[in-house]
This record gives structure tokens, sequence and C-alpha cells, in this order.
């Protein structure tokens, strides 16, 4: 499979620059890949297409304010600091990306804050763009922890032009999301509202978690023109026993096992025995996932529509055949679907 098959053409209006007025009101397209079928429904009427039994897998992982903006020492040149991932709690270090990276050094001090009230200095240069910082911070860790947070905000997508707002801090961000780490959020899931769980729920949907803590790694452009030569970034997961015994049991019952996001789907798929059952996990997984692809444990999935040459878009054309995606995409795009974190969402069983 080539990148170049998994260009179209997107309208700028169609990228979603703000989420629907209530999380479950968005558009949403059915795919029904055994009729090859597309339907056009409101969110909220997924609860339709569930029946007792069947089991619904979230990514509970929660989005850090991991976006900074500082100065550099003597020059008061402005830098944003995008924080990834916390390497060393004690000695305050964090792996992150500057921007511009250029003008960044090994022992470069910069400053957050009014009146400069978190100091960091760069003690590594990781990657081109990637430094590693030591935050110059004497208190309790949990203080620091609050003033870095505090000063952060939320990271959405660069393709989103404005600024960010309170509520951006509520709606990028799933109302079950529990343990934080990610820096970019599993976007599939903003559409649940406890409304709308309370009515699965009542159906007999059951409900299991697991953890992808999502990295920028999904977020970077592919620059190969052939697909097996990407190389995704590692990302942690954690897929508990109690997880991997309601997917088997729901296999075993021949009962739907949906994927919320392709964050889960390739989670689900990272940890899978020689017979095809899930196998709990906690480690890492640098899982890309393209046409062609069999899939062991997911039969359902829930995602929004996706950019030109993402790798998600590449990891849902594998679950819904490559030509029946771009079918329906270009549906959507004629129906003035919206893109992106913030936009519609697709339903494939």
């Amino acid at each position: 499979m080539k990148l170049s098959k998994f260009k179209f053409d997107l309208p700028d209006k169609l990228i979603a620059q703000t989420p629907s007025p209530n999380r479950d009101e968005c558009k949403l397209m059915v795919l029904n890949r055994a009729k090859r079928t597309i339907e056009h429904k409101k969110f909220g009427d997924i609860t339709k297409y569930f029946d007792e039994g069947d089991v619904m897998v979230f990514n509970n992982s929660k989005v850090i304010p991991a976006r900074l903006y500082g100065n550099k020492e003597k020059t008061g040149a402005k830098i944003e600091v995008f924080l990834l991932r916390e390497l060393n709690k004690e000695q305050r270090l964090w792996d992150v990306l500057v921007d511009p990276a250029r003008k960044i050094r090994i022992g470069n001090k910069l400053y957050f804050g009014e009146n400069d009230s978190l100091v960091a200095e760069v003690i590594d240069n990781t990657t081109s763009r990637g430094r590693t910082l030591k935050f110059l911070f004497d208190g309790q860790y949990d203080d620091f922890k609050k003033l870095l947070y505090s000063l952060g905000e939320t990271p959405l997508p660069k393709y989103i032009h404005r600024p960010v707002t309170e509520e951006d801090q509520e709606r990028y961000q799933t109302i079950y999301a529990r343990y934080e780490g990610a820096v970019a959020g599993p976007a599939a899931g903003f559409h649940f509202s406890k409304n709308l769980l309370k009515k699965l729920e009542i159906v007999g949907v059951n409900f299991a978690e697991i953890t992808l803590h999502m990295g920028l790694g999904h977020l970077r452009s592919v620059e190969v023109e052939d697909l097996t030569k990407h190389k995704m970034d590692s990302e942690q997961i954690m897929i508990s026993e109690k997880c991997a015994e309601m997917v088997n049991n729901a296999k075993d019952q021949e009962k739907k096992v949906c994927a919320v996001g392709i964050t889960t789907l390739r989670t689900l798929e990272s940890s899978v025995s020689t017979n095809g059952y899930l196998k709990p996990y906690n480690g890492w997984t640098n899982k890309f996932i393209f046409p062609p692809y069999d899939f062991s444990v997911p039969s359902a999935l829930i995602t929004n529509l996706h950019q030109p040459y993402s790798t998600m878009l590449m990891s849902a054309s594998a679950f819904v055949g490559f030509d029946f995606l771009i079918e329906a995409y270009n549906e959507a795009v004629k129906k003035k679907y919206m893109f992106g974190d913030y936009g519609d969402a697709m339903l494939i069983l």
C-alpha cells in the first residue's frame, strides 16, 4: 500500500474548529461492511446498533495541558515548549519539543509564567526538534506539577486556528478520562455523554477500558511512499486482566467488540494470542496498522473522519476496506461532514 493512495480533496471549511454544541449530537455515518451500505444518523442513534452483551472498549487516557509558552534567557525570544513525556519524577525531567528548535542549545535556560515563576534548563538534544528539559523547582512534587499544568494549555491540533478557550479544557477530553499522560485527545470518545453511556448501559452494552497515552507519533507525517517503511513512535499502553476477560467472553459469545477510536484499535491488536484472543499487557507499542490487515479482536469501530495522508486514515481503511472508505469519505465531503478531532464520527460494522 502506497502513501499516495491516501490523498483526497478536503476543503479547509470542513476541518472542524469547534466541537458540536453537545457531545452526542454530531453527525454519524454508519458503514456496514457486509452489505456495503452507508447511513446518515446522529451520534446519539448509536444505541440502535448494539445489543445486550456487546462490549465497547474505551481509551481512558487523560490529556495533559501540554503546550507552554516561555522566553529564552538573555534574548527573551518567545519559545513554544510541548511536553511529550515525563522522564524522571524526582529530577523533574521531561522529554519535550521546542519551537523554534534552532534557537535552543544545551545549557540554555527557559522562563515560564508571570514573574518567571518556573525555570527550565535544556540538558540534552534528543532529536532535531526534541530536547530534554530539567525544571528547576525545589518544592514538593505536587506543587511543581500544579504549577507546570497551570502554565500549560490544552494541546489543540495546529489545524485549529483559534485561541484555546476554557471550553476546550472540558471538551478536548473524554468524560471517562482517568489516567493522565496523553498529549493528543482520543477524539472518537469525545462524542460520549453521560446520558448516552446510561442509554447504552440500559441496552446491556458492557464497557471495558484500555489505556494508550497518545504521543505525537500518530500525528507525525508519513514521509515514505512505501508504508511498510514507516516507523511509529512507541506509546505506552495498558490492558488489564478485567478488560481482556470481558473482550474474550464477548468473542466467545459472538457479540460485538467495538473499539472506540484508532488508539483503542491499535492497543487491542498489540497484544493478541496465537488463537486470536486479547492478552493483558502493560508496556509499549509502536504498532502501525494499514491495509491489508487481518483483525483479531475488534469487530466494530467508532472513529472520527481523518485528514489525508494521516496514519489514522490508514488504520481506518484497513478496518473498512480501502475502496469502501474512500467512497464513504467522498460522500462525507459531499454531505459536508466535519473532519478532525472536533469533527463528526463514523460507526463501522
